[in-house]
């Protein structure tokens, strides 16, 4: 998930064994007046309702790749999405970091475990992840890493960082019912 134009569906598609299912349609003049594109002036094309992309791990774990359409009119669409999802990847742009509010605000609303990617394009100003936390005044438990969304190695990298922090929160919530256990026993 994210802010219009910052990778999305490129990520998934980097990443995607099988070809990702797009719902991708030319950007209209309505479509124009609508949502921002000025910080993204080249793109025609825009995902009006989500990207779909598989990857099978070895031992026959499968995982189911949605990406989200980036403008405010198809929000609708994240509960559909959403739906059974097991943690979130929320890409950032740091040219444009107010448009990942939404996406986090989303997934903190709902509880549902995600990691910020700051997606590096070309003539992006080099910011550290202090700098992006604060902005988005994330809490210290969410990790951040870098990636490039056109690059395959890079987008697993984001996906076993999203994996890892799923099973150290599965592990900290173990631990925490065992004590809680424990405590009831005693």
């Amino acid at each position: 998930a994210g802010g219009f134009g910052v990778g999305k569906s490129t990520l998934v598609g980097a990443v995607s064994e099988i070809p990702p299912l797009r719902t991708e349609e030319t950007m209209t003049m309505a479509a124009r007046r609508s949502d921002d594109g000025s910080a993204v002036p080249s793109k025609t094309s825009t995902t009006v309702a989500m990207d779909f992309g598989r990857i099978t791990v070895p031992g026959e774990l499968i995982l189911y790749l949605f990406g989200t359409p980036g403008q405010t009119r198809f929000a609708f669409m994240w509960d559909q999405i959403s739906t059974g999802a097991i943690g979130a990847v929320v890409l950032v742009d740091v040219r444009r970091v107010a448009d990942s509010f939404g996406a986090i605000d989303y997934f903190e609303d709902r509880n549902i475990p995600f990691i910020v990617a700051v997606n590096w394009f070309p003539d992006a100003p080099r910011v550290t992840h202090d700098q992006v936390r604060d902005v988005l005044a994330l809490n210290p438990a969410v990790p951040i890493v870098d990636t490039d969304a056109l690059r395959k190695e890079h987008v697993q990298s984001t996906l076993i960082a999203l994996i890892d922090h799923l099973m150290r929160l599965i592990s900290r919530r173990r631990r925490e019912a065992e004590a809680e256990r424990e405590a009831e026993a005693e």
